[in-house]
């Protein structure tokens, strides 16, 4: 079952939230970088939520730069340090290419469509 959700503009980013069988998933949108940093941070709370289980959707991502990787790094620390997990989905080539060469791949579980993503 899926839950429609909020768009929210900021700058150059778009973050649309939807839930699907207890998962969150952020649906994101143009450019992850310092000035839309925030907004991806804040779509990215835990607090008070018990076992976070979150997908984060790339298709639409156009550019990614140091500040995403972080808080894709700081994400992934809370949601499992709260018995949770953090995947990303479908990752365009160029954000894949720095998620790759930084290594967050190794880290944070990417998979190559939504669907799959969403698996338990």
């Amino acid at each position: 079952m899926t839950d429609a959700g909020q768009a929210e503009q900021v700058g150059g980013l778009s973050v649309v939230a939807t839930a699907t069988d207890g998962i969150r998933v952020l649906t994101l949108g143009g450019e992850i970088g310092h000035h839309t940093g925030d907004q991806l941070g804040d779509a990215l709370d835990i607090t008070g939520t018990a076992r976070p289980r979150i997908v984060i959707d790339m298709r639409q991502v156009t550019s990614m730069d140091s500040s995403g990787i972080n808080i894709l790094i700081a994400a992934y620390r809370g949601v499992t340090e709260a018995g949770g997990w953090l995947r990303l989905a479908a990752p365009t080539d160029s954000v894949l290419r720095v998620l790759q060469i930084v290594g967050v791949h190794d880290i944070i579980e990417c998979h190559p469509t939504l669907h799959e993503a969403l698996v338990p």
